[in-house]
């Protein structure tokens, strides 16, 4: 079964918009180092919260990519855009759903 990395973040005054941008450059990055599935969300009553997701089957995959160049080099480049710390919870999808398109319930 897959676990699912939830990372929150923060973004500085007047850096939502900007910041939002900038996790849609990193967030797919998750797929090269073994993600199944990546999500960003922003929260409707606060602007500046924005909650990152990815799968991954294993803890190891997760820690390249977050420890990775590439993510390393997006934290040095988008540094005062977010509050720190940014500490990410590591959780197991014990049961998940969602419906197609027609509204009938996927298995």
């Amino acid at each position: 079964m897959s676990s699912i990395v939830s990372i929150p973040w923060y973004a500085t005054v007047f850096r939502g918009d900007r910041f939002e941008l900038a996790l849609a450059e990193i967030a797919p990055i998750a797929l090269r180092y073994g993600a199944t599935e990546y999500a960003v969300y922003r929260f409707q009553d606060d602007r500046y919260k924005f909650q990152q997701m990815a799968a991954f089957d294993d803890k190891d995959d997760f820690e390249q990519y977050w420890y990775g160049e590439e993510f390393s080099t997006w934290r040095a480049d988008y540094t005062g855009w977010h509050q720190v710390p940014v500490v990410y919870a590591w959780t197991t999808r014990t049961t998940s759903g969602s419906l197609e398109a027609n509204g009938s319930a996927l298995t």
